[in-house]
């Protein structure tokens, strides 16, 4: 029998009359990177939240790390490593000195062999004695992953963990994260970046409380149903205008400099753009990319503050 490091299902949250969390089911194995994607206001916070206890559910059932989520809370926040999206330790303390105050915390019995220790993994030995204040928002990151390591979790939930880094920052965190999946540590990521989660092992797309897709990243792009097709050529804004509308057109995306035209009846789809494959523009029918999906899914997904 699979043994899943989350194993949830009916999870649901309200705040007054609006529904943020819609009756959410998630597994997630042991060493697994387990993407969450979904527009800010989607519920992906509040739902990272419940699954450490720092908010009560109203409705649902299930295990996190073989606990329940719902009655084993405390236990749960022992053996769970949370990283906010927003930068929360004292900027002026240094990075020894924040990682200090998180063993602390945790009540770790040889706090300074478990600092050391952080400090060597993240390759931070160095700066040990920098002020947390005076950091890059790379190095922020580090420091905060190093003090959700500390303790030794077995899950690390990880809100937005790279948005407002550089992209060689963003690399080199994700290659951190690769390791500590390989060496058995089991993510649940909330992200915008569609390279980040390319990079997951699997998916799950939520908008405006609902699960609306989930499972590997060819899995979800087949699951959408999604015809694409790619355009070339001069003055396509104009072209995009003239798209935009007609039956079975559900998407008309600028990337770089082509146009994706996207939409799950190919048949109407077709003969709509047909009319409009003139010389002046070179069409090619292409696979659907994640950012494809997930713009299609969104747009089709209905709004829980209307």
């Amino acid at each position: 029998m699979q043994t899943f490091a989350i194993d949830v299902r009916g999870v649901t949250k309200k705040f007054g009359a609006r529904t943020v969390v819609n009756n959410i089911a998630m597994q997630v194995r042991p060493g697994e990177i387990y993407g969450f994607l979904g527009p800010n206001g989607s519920g992906k916070t509040t739902f990272l939240r419940m699954l450490c206890g720092l908010l009560r559910p109203d409705g649902g059932e299930g295990t996190c790390l073989g606990l329940d989520f719902r009655t084993q809370s405390a236990e749960i926040k022992k053996r769970v490593g949370y990283m906010t999206q927003r930068f929360s330790f004292y900027e002026d303390l240094t990075i020894e000195e924040n990682l200090d105050f998180i063993a602390r915390l945790y009540g770790m019995p040889d706090r300074r062999a478990a600092v050391q220790k952080s400090l060597a993994r993240l390759g931070m030995i160095g700066r040990r004695r920098q002020l947390a204040g005076t950091l890059s928002g790379g190095w922020k990151k580090r420091l905060a992953l190093a003090a959700c390591l500390i303790h030794g979790p077995q899950l690390l939930l990880l809100d937005e963990p790279t948005a407002g880094v550089d992209p060689k920052a963003r690399r080199d965190f994700w290659e951190e994260i690769h390791k500590l999946s390989a060496a058995g540590l089991t993510f649940l990521i909330t992200t915008h970046y569609m390279d980040e989660a390319a990079r997951c092992h699997r998916l799950g797309y939520i908008a405006y409380g609902n699960l609306l897709s989930h499972g590997r990243v060819d899995e979800v792009v087949q699951a959408a149903k999604l015809t694409t097709w790619e355009v070339t050529g001069e003055h396509l804004w104009v072209l995009a205008d003239k798209i935009r509308g007609r039956p079975g057109v559900e998407q008309v995306v600028a990337f770089g400099l082509t146009l994706h035209v996207s939409g799950r009846d190919a048949e109407k789809l077709h003969a709509s753009i047909t009319p409009l494959q003139t010389d002046d523009h070179q069409w090619s029918k292409i696979e659907p990319g994640l950012e494809d999906v997930f713009i299609s899914l969104m747009e089709t997904a209905k709004d829980n503050f209307s």
